[in-house]
């Protein structure tokens, strides 16, 4: 699995292409990546956990959870703007290995902006994750979780205790 993986981001890295996970086929032409979109499904994206963001060099549309304020975050018009309510870091595995690389360019041969997966797109957008009531399908979320609720019809981010939902 991890080699697929590697394969499909190498592949990004080096391509303009659409990149789908978990499915065949990228719905549109309008979308750079795309992830399963079954009724059953009952994965999302998990945004990184990040200790202190004054040492992040953002970019607008910058997500992730902020262990310090113990909230999910999104910077957004050069200020950081919360998206939860105050949850709970207790269950992070933090990753204590060493940041090597650049992270990941998809959709373009390079960027300004700096993360470990940066779409770049003038013409495509990302198609989050789909599940339907995550409240009731997802049952063990992990902190950071996000994906589009289908039933509520919003985006819905997990902080640790509850689901935060933003139309």
């Amino acid at each position: 699995m991890k080699k697929l993986i590697y394969i499909i981001l190498l592949f990004g890295i080096y391509s303009k292409a659409q990149i789908s996970i978990g499915k065949p086929n990228v719905d549109g032409s309008s979308t750079i990546l795309d992830f399963d979109q079954t009724s059953t499904n009952s994965k999302g994206i998990i945004l990184p956990a990040v200790t202190n963001t004054t040492t992040v060099i953002p970019t607008n549309g910058t997500f992730l959870f902020d262990t310090q304020e113990k909230k999910i975050r999104m910077y957004e018009n050069n200020s950081w703007k919360n998206l939860s309510e105050t949850g709970d870091d207790s269950k992070i595995f933090m990753n204590s290995s060493e940041d090597i690389g650049n992270g990941v360019i998809i959709g373009s041969e390079s960027s300004s902006a700096i993360g470990i997966l940066v779409l770049e797109s003038v013409d495509k957008a990302m198609i989050l994750p789909k599940i339907e009531n995550p409240h009731l399908t997802v049952k063990n979320p992990y902190v950071g979780m996000i994906c589009y609720d289908t039933t509520s019809k919003s985006m819905a981010v997990f902080d640790g205790l509850n689901w935060n939902y933003w139309k």
